[in-house]
């Protein structure tokens, strides 16, 4: 170990508040990510990375019809001249470019293995090889006209380009996904064909809103196919604000196996969902038998994609069964758009469909006038050449004398012809044989030509009229090159609407539906016996604790329990621990209070009703599709304060309530004269000098009122014997008719 640094001298330091240095290096760093890394430009749609490994693939002239050079090599310059950061990362984004399934209309050609849609990666950039596709061509066309600016690159040794001229309406054609800091990008691609037609209609009506846009581009178009099932309106929304979301489903069709037999068969997925994942993620599902419908699963691809979906029985609607996977894998999914783009390379802002072909067509006039000036630049230059070899053609003879004779023949033919030090380097640089009389009329024609050409141009840079006439013709070529007729231009992605599957309960769908019971203990514990038990009395239980109820339901169906505290909790019958134990307690299922019990659980039936009693004898209707919660916290529904509990939730399914309290004393009176509500304390339904309730139920009058006795035989009391306890609500009663239980229960 050295001898620890001394700090330097205090005068030498320099004390720099650390707040303010974290902001000045965060913002440094936040700026660089955005301008420099995540977002594309508006005008070419391209990121850094990608604008340089086109710029280098160019200068390596690796265009569309040479041959394939290895990707090292092209990594390679792009590191050493133009990107300095890491390899792979130049490597993953060269490749990204090259991929049909990733790329819309690829920019790159690539020779080899460059990964699959499985989410393989690509082999190594020393077995790969890469050229340009037609797409890149047109993105650097007239790069070398001075149709751009360059900047230094970041040793100052080359130049690179700033943006590229972009023929192509690269940034929504391909789109873009990047994650910069404190913002986002993802664009979604689109029909090349599309947005050349939708630019065309825009140049000859710039009022046009994005709204009106979609006329020509109903919406995106991936490389991986699939149905949009996005409302239109909701993508009206999207492309004017730049924000949404678009709903992508796979594309599936049933293929029939003769007797009566099928199986699904996937030939599209989603936008950028890796096939292994997907496959992975479902067969998961599978093995925890949330596909009930799905008895298996194969991936049969090989070129393109297949996966073979069988369902359980030959009886399952296919649609039902394709439904039940959209909901839960990623044969749905949703591909976001937030179209985040740096305009005039520099301002982060979100676009609509409108503005983001605005910035295209505007840089698209930029780059026209910049190459007009640039030829018009050569023309002037070629002009002054011509017109100067003209003269000298007069009398060439002279022009002989003063070479062989004079010691400075330039400075003598500037001064005998009156020429300029360009004209005059021409002349002296003229071949012999270029002398002919021949070689004096083309040059001649050419001049005409070249005055002509000059003219034009100038007229072109005076009026923008032509100016637009001219980019509507280059973006017509375009649209010849990717046009619907074409293998590459035609429409991949469709567009349907959300088949109506909100009425169908997927959850009963998806549960195997068969008959269970249900088992309480007295101290909470629950479980579900297969099949339809008769007889509890076998059941055996954890130490002290004993049966407190059972009831017959089914696998698809909702449990309710009812707590002291008021609550109704929703279990979900599937969800229960199976028979073969002691169950579960019920507390470890929902979010219940310590101090509170459970007091009773029952069959959730939709659509009927429930007559909730408290201890202190007050009670109401509530309908059972109000008590239904669907968290573990559960819903409060009848309002109790202490001492008071609740106490039971008998069916409501009759027209009197019969109820009796601890003191022994029966009181029956219509139901219609209790209150019906989702939620409260309730009215009065019976009432005691002290004590409380025991017991409740509904009956109907006309069948008479019904209870067990203790070794359970059915007791019935007929309308005609129970005169004396129809009364009201909110009466003392009397005591009940002889052979009614000592527990002082109606039991059943």
């Amino acid at each position: 170990m050295g001898k620890p640094v001394d700090p330097p001298p205090e005068d030498e330091t320099e004390r720099i508040d650390l707040k303010s240095a974290l902001e000045d290096r965060y913002l440094t760093y936040a700026l660089s990510t955005i301008l420099h890394r995540a977002l594309p430009d508006a005008r070419d749609g391209l990121k850094p990375v990608h604008r340089r490994i086109l710029h280098a693939m160019r200068l390596l002239r690796l265009d569309p019809g040479q041959v394939h050079k290895k990707c090292a090599r092209i990594v390679g310059d792009v590191i050493g001249k133009f990107h300095p950061h890491g390899d792979q990362s130049v490597y993953d984004a060269l490749v990204r470019l090259a991929q049909d399934f990733a790329q819309r209309y690829p920019l790159v050609d690539g020779q080899g293995n460059f990964g699959n849609i499985d989410g393989d990666n690509a082999a190594a950039y020393r077995y790969t090889e890469a050229r340009m596709t037609e797409v890149a061509r047109l993105l650097l066309d007239g790069i070398d006209e001075d149709a751009v600016d360059f900047r230094e690159t970041y040793n100052g040794e080359d130049e690179e380009p700033v943006v590229l001229p972009a023929a192509f309406p690269n940034l929504l054609a391909n789109g873009s996904q990047g994650i910069a800091v404190g913002m986002a990008t993802s664009i979604p691609p689109h029909n090349a064909a599309e947005l050349c037609d939708a630019a065309l209609y825009l140049i000859q009506h710039p009022e046009t809103s994005s709204e009106q846009l979609m006329t020509f581009v109903p919406g995106p178009d991936f490389p991986t196919g699939g149905i949009i099932v996005e409302s239109r309106a909701s993508m009206a929304e999207t492309y004017r604000t730049g924000r949404g979301a678009f709903r992508t489903r796979a594309r599936w069709h049933v293929e029939d196996q003769g007797r009566g037999t099928w199986f699904v068969v996937v030939t599209e997925i989603p936008y950028m969902v890796s096939k292994g994942r997907l496959i992975e993620k479902i067969a998961e599902l599978l093995n925890e038998r949330k596909l009930p419908l799905v008895a298996d699963l194969r991936d049969e691809s090989a070129e393109d994609i297949r996966v073979v979906i069988e369902p359980r029985a030959r009886n399952v609607d296919a649609n039902l069964m394709m439904e039940s996977l959209f909901r839960l894998s990623e044969l749905e999914a949703r591909i976001p758009m937030n179209m985040n783009v740096l305009t005039g390379g520099l301002v982060p802002r979100v676009l609509g469909l409108g503005e983001a072909l605005r910035e295209w067509l505007d840089h698209r006039r930029e780059v026209l006038l910049r190459r007009s000036r640039f030829r018009l630049g050569q023309i002037e230059k070629r002009l002054e050449i011509l017109r100067g070899l003209l003269i000298v053609y007069l009398d060439l003879d002279r022009v002989i004398k003063i070479i062989r004779e004079e010691d400075e023949p330039k400075v003598e033919l500037m001064r005998v012809f009156e020429l300029t030090e360009i004209q005059a380097n021409a002349i002296l640089d003229t071949r012999l044989r270029a002398l002919r009389k021949l070689e004096e009329m083309q040059l001649k024609t050419e001049l005409d030509e070249l005055t002509t050409e000059k003219g034009q141009i100038e007229d072109l840079l005076g009026s923008e009229a032509t100016q637009w006439k001219f980019i509507s013709h280059d973006i017509r070529e375009v649209k010849k090159l990717f046009g619907p007729e074409t293998a590459i231009g035609k429409r991949r992605t469709d567009f349907a609407d959300m088949p109506e599957t909100t009425e169908i309960d997927l959850t009963q769908a998806m549960v195997e539906r068969e008959p269970v019971t249900v088992v309480v203990s007295k101290k909470g514990w629950i479980r579900a016996l297969k099949g339809h038990v008769q007889d509890l009395s076998t059941l055996t239980f954890k130490g002290d604790d004993a049966l407190q109820l059972g009831f017959f339901t089914e696998t698809t169906a909702k449990v309710l329990v009812l707590a002291s505290n008021g609550k109704v909790f929703t279990l979900e019958a599937s969800k229960l621990p199976g028979g073969r134990g002691f169950g579960d307690p019920i507390r470890l299922m929902i979010e219940l209070e310590e101090t509170a019990e459970i007091v009773s659980a029952f069959p959730y039936r939709p659509g009927a009703k429930l007559l909730m009693v408290t201890s202190d004898g007050r009670g109401f209707v509530a309908p059972t599709d109000d008590v239904v919660a669907n968290t573990r916290k559960g819903r409060q529904v009848v309002n109790v304060t202490a001492p008071v509990v609740a106490m039971l939730a008998a069916p409501a399914e009759g027209d009197h309530v019969a109820i009796i309290g601890e003191n022994r004393k029966l009181n029956c009176f219509p139901i219609s004269e209790v209150a019906e509500m989702g939620r409260g304390k309730g009215v009065r339904l019976q009432r005691y000098k002290d004590g409380g309730v025991s017991d409740a139920k509904v009956f109907k009058l006309a069948d008479g009122l019904t209870w067990l006795d203790t070794s359970g035989r059915t007791w019935t009391v007929a309308q005609s014997e129970l005169m004396e306890w129809l009364g009201h609500r909110a009466e003392a009663g009397r005591l009940p008719p002889k052979g009614f239980p000592k527990n002082n229960k109606f039991g059943g």
